[in-house]
């Protein structure tokens, strides 16, 4: 099925709107949780609210990135603010393990921390509505930074799970071991995040450009041949319209309709 004008309209700006909602709940989330973390001692809430404040830069990162109009400018960029994301999560990796091994070495243990507790609970509700909303509007607009980016929603909707487990252990039956524990999790993901940063395949992030008139069709510097050694050409994509980045989602990801079932044939 063929979108009309008016109807791929309404999806960009849905798309917009959801990704702009998940960068504000974020930057809130982040400030919470790490000002909650300090006051219990909590290095998984630390560790949390400093995964968020790097995810938010790394959308404004890419949102800048996708600011220049000249291709060129837009790969530059891209190397620049990648690298710098990518240390982040390396610096934030290390913090949060250096403390987590602290409190398991009976340096200091977390108290418990209700407000910890509330936020987590939040997260875990609001981030999986917002995931699912973004992913069936990027399905039907063929978007693949779009869809892309509601996967790294939902794997921030598992976090938050984790750290809710953590935190409630710690409350409800005083395993304060549980919140260090937490904290490695978070520096295992924080790593994956960097590497992926590092070499250029963080394309979840690129859902930031729709947020500055990007392109929503998924065709964008994200699906180049990153990584291959040959200098990316934003223009140059597979004959199915997408890169081989395998950070970018597959046809069947960004054409499926939300029932699942793919539609090769939709442009």
């Amino acid at each position: 099925m063929v979108l009309s004008v008016e109807r791929s309209a309404v999806l960009t700006r849905r798309v917009r709107l959801l990704v702009a909602a998940t960068v504000v709940y974020n930057l809130g989330e982040a400030v919470v949780a790490i000002w909650a973390g300090r006051v219990a001692s909590s290095a998984a809430l630390v560790g949390f609210g400093l995964d968020s404040l790097v995810e938010v830069s790394s959308a404004l990162a890419v949102a800048w990135q996708f600011s220049a109009r000249d291709a060129r400018t837009r790969q530059a960029r891209e190397a620049r603010a990648m690298r710098v994301i990518a240390l982040a999560f390396f610096a934030l990796a290390a913090y949060v393990t250096v403390e987590a091994l602290r409190s398991l070495l009976g340096a200091r243990e977390a108290d418990p921390s209700v407000v910890g507790i509330v936020l987590a609970a939040l997260s875990v509700v609001i981030m999986p509505v917002l995931s699912l909303a973004q992913r069936r509007a990027g399905r039907e607009l063929g978007s693949a930074s779009a869809v892309a980016d509601s996967k790294q929603t939902l794997l921030c909707a598992y976090l938050s799970v984790a750290l809710l487990g953590g935190l409630l252990l710690n409350a409800l039956w005083g395993w304060a071991w549980a919140d260090p524990v937490v904290a490695l999790l978070i520096a295992v993901l924080a790593v994956r995040e960097g590497v992926e940063a590092w070499r250029g395949d963080a394309c979840c992030g690129s859902a930031a450009a729709l947020l500055v008139g990007g392109e929503p069709d998924g065709e964008d510097d994200c699906c180049s041949d990153r990584g291959s050694g040959r200098d990316a050409d934003p223009g140059r994509h597979s004959a199915s319209g997408r890169g081989s980045d395998p950070g970018c989602c597959s046809d069947t990801d960004c054409h499926a309709d939300p029932g699942g079932d793919p539609d090769p044939g939709r442009p």
